[in-house]
């Protein structure tokens, strides 16, 4: 190198020196912006270039291959928590966000809110549904891709209000006022819970899994659904149905039509709305109300 050729410096921090050359672009390459390769080393750049072009890993029914802890499932699993300590801090939280037929017209919100709130007298109820929505999780969320399983839940747990809204009875006068599930109150993640259970089994029976024990549990979930006293069933069947729905589109369309999927399941949510405002529009209380 002569007196009077200045000695290289990597493009990205100009102030350095750097006699060490990318293996594809040959620019000057400082230790910062150097990269391992099969052979030398690659600058930032070209790195970020070729994985650009590289095909992302996907998992047997379109997700993205996501590696790590479920964090969508945690983080669900966190506002539940959160959620639950701070009824207890502040109780009128419970009647803002629980869910009745009668409120989901004029405060729609809360068919989403009630996903998200949990009985504060008991610590079975949230314990039951979180450690429900591990389960589910672990399975779903690696194979489904974390906004995938995402809309998977959200989807699954309006299908439950809706179902609430769809199969509550209605007062026959007003002295049935406390007999009518059209103005009791219902909260908890169990109806997301139940269309996690539905999409698993229909994922599981298309990728050729043994379902055999998934049957059971689902079995016994929805026989306690009947069998307990104070369980909202109509919203299990809401979540469940739901859930299958979207299980089945997935399961359907596959790999292949991933984009596809997302399709499918934006148009679930329209069909849930219009059977909601159908629901509404045939329910007449008595006079009294």
């Amino acid at each position: 190198m002569s007196d009077s050729q200045p000695p290289p410096t990597c493009p990205r921090h100009p102030d350095r020196v750097s006699y060490v050359r990318c293996q594809r672009c040959d620019r000057p390459t400082c230790p910062e912006c150097q990269r391992p390769a099969a052979v030398g080393i690659q600058c930032v750049d070209c790195v970020k270039q070729a994985n650009k072009g590289a095909r992302q890993p996907r998992t047997a029914v379109g997700g993205a291959l996501a590696h790590g802890r479920p964090v969508v499932t945690l983080t669900l699993i966190a506002i539940c928590v959160a959620v639950w300590l701070v009824q207890w801090v502040y109780p009128p939280i419970t009647s803002d966000m629980l869910f009745a037929p009668v409120q989901g017209e004029h405060q729609p919100w809360r068919l989403l809110t009630s996903a998200f709130v949990h009985s504060p007298r008991t610590i079975f109820h949230i314990g039951f549904d979180m450690y429900a929505l591990w389960i589910c999780g672990q399975y779903l969320e690696p194979l489904l891709g974390r906004a995938r399983f995402l809309a998977l839940y959200l989807i699954s747990a309006l299908g439950g209000s809706v179902g609430y809204v769809l199969l509550a009875t209605t007062p026959s006068s007003p002295t049935d006022y406390y007999n009518s599930g059209w103005y009791t109150g219902t909260l908890g993640a169990s109806g997301a819970v139940f269309g996690l259970f539905l999409a698993m089994l229909i994922l599981g029976r298309k990728l050729g899994l043994r379902t055999g024990g998934l049957v059971v549990l689902i079995a016994i979930n929805a026989a306690l659904s009947f069998i307990v006293p104070n369980i909202a069933w109509q919203v299990h069947v809401g979540g469940a149905v739901t859930g299958a729905v979207c299980g089945g589109i997935i399961a359907v369309l596959g790999r292949e039509h991933r984009q596809l999927q997302w399709v499918g399941l934006a148009l679930v949510v329209p069909i849930l709305v219009a059977l909601a405002a159908w629901r509404y529009s045939t329910v007449t209380l008595p006079v009294g109300f």
